[in-house]
């Protein structure tokens, strides 16, 4: 097997399509994944992210293309000859062997097999990786989500693949435990160097974690990027939708000036945005939306005026629904002329103001810089 020229990309997809019968799984995507990145397949169900998953994996091979590990041509290759381990939704733990037989059965497949000695180190090393020193003895029923998670990063880790795989691992874990593990993923990347990839529906995961997301729909790239470019340059209203909350005014674009999109809303009023980063270029009479991030938009006592909210846009609206999150509230606002608009309010301006309640009339506006027009794709 050759080696390709670029030695610094772990993974790689060229022209890639997977058929199942009729459904095209994956759609002639081409992608690479750089060495020591946290990369994240990010979807909805059925967008070809477990697919592609499996493709590194090597348990379904493609229809057409290939696919390169370390530089490595690997269409072919069964999943056991591949430089790969994959962390599983349900963990596949063996519950008839204790923890350390569990991380250790990867060792036990080599040939040849590393002494005991060597194997009760490396086993040992791997505990303390991942924090679980002390629990070679435990049962695998003995012990909570949380730490069964941790032997199954254990055991894909301890042969030190060249990439790690993860499909949606923290699936099972409840909010506060899943937080926490993603900060011990991202930090336990980092101290081994090895590549990760993680297939995941939650987009607030993939944020959390990922050096590059790949957000994908019906077996097709949308678009490709750090956290921070998505979310801030989103290509259209399907990338902008799934990554983090947005707020959608649809129209159709009345005109374009430089940096500057007026899309005409259903009601007949203007609204101005910038174009997004990288996103298709938009023209006069094209169906668009323009979108704004609930935590850029101000909320005041009612008619306060835009002049007064340092804003260019403010409409009078009511308050439909109030929930406290802590460091932020969020608001529901039924907004004359566009319906309803989600608000996140700060916790030092809510100490201020003093907040709104269900019922209350407000008054909402935001400064049109921080406005997007995006196509409706």
């Amino acid at each position: 097997m050759n080696k390709l020229s670029n030695d610094h990309k772990d993974v790689e997809f060229v022209n890639v399509t997977k058929r199942f019968g009729p459904v095209v799984a994956v759609d002639n995507i081409s992608l690479s994944v750089e060495q020591g990145a946290f990369f994240s397949f990010l979807g909805p169900s059925g967008c070809g992210k477990t697919t592609s998953l499996r493709l590194i994996a090597g348990f379904d091979q493609p229809s057409e293309g290939d696919v390169h590990i370390g530089g490595v041509p690997v269409v072919g290759i069964p999943p056991h000859k591949r430089p790969v381990n994959m962390v599983f939704q349900n963990y596949a733990l063996f519950p008839h062997m204790n923890v350390a037989e569990n991380i250790g059965y990867g060792l036990r497949q080599r040939s040849p097999k590393p002494t005991a000695a060597e194997m009760n180190k490396q086993i040992d090393e791997t505990l303390e990786l991942v924090q679980m020193s002390g629990y070679r003895n435990r049962r695998i029923w003995e012990m909570s989500g949380g730490q069964q998670q941790r032997v199954a990063l254990a055991r894909a880790l301890i042969n030190r693949p060249t990439v790690l795989l993860l499909d949606e691992p923290l699936a099972a874990l409840d909010r506060k435990l899943r937080r926490d593990m993603q900060i011990e993923l991202q930090t336990l990347q980092r101290e081994v160097g090895i590549t990760f990839i993680l297939v995941t529906h939650d987009q607030e995961e993939a944020l959390s974690m990922s050096d590059r997301i790949c957000i994908m729909r019906e077996g097709d790239i949308v678009q490709s990027g750090s956290p921070r470019e998505l979310y801030d340059h989103p290509v259209n209203r399907y990338v902008a939708d799934f990554v983090g909350k947005s707020n959608f005014i649809a129209g159709s674009i009345s005109g374009v000036n430089g940096k500057s999109i007026t899309v005409k809303s259903e009601n007949g009023r203007e609204f101005i945005g910038s174009p997004s980063t990288g996103a298709p270029t938009l023209r006069g009479g094209d169906h668009a939306s323009i979108a704004i991030r609930p935590e850029l938009i101000a909320i005041s006592p009612s008619n306060t005026s835009a002049a007064d909210m340092n804003a260019d846009v403010a409409m009078n609206g009511r308050v439909k629904n109030q929930i406290f999150l802590g460091e932020h509230t969020e608001y529901l606002i039924n907004a004359e002329g566009i319906g309803d608009v989600l608000v996140l309010s700060p916790k030092h301006i809510e100490s201020e103001s003093g907040g709104f309640n269900p019922g209350d009339t407000v008054t909402i506006g935001w400064k049109n810089e921080l406005a997007l027009a995006l196509e409706d794709s």
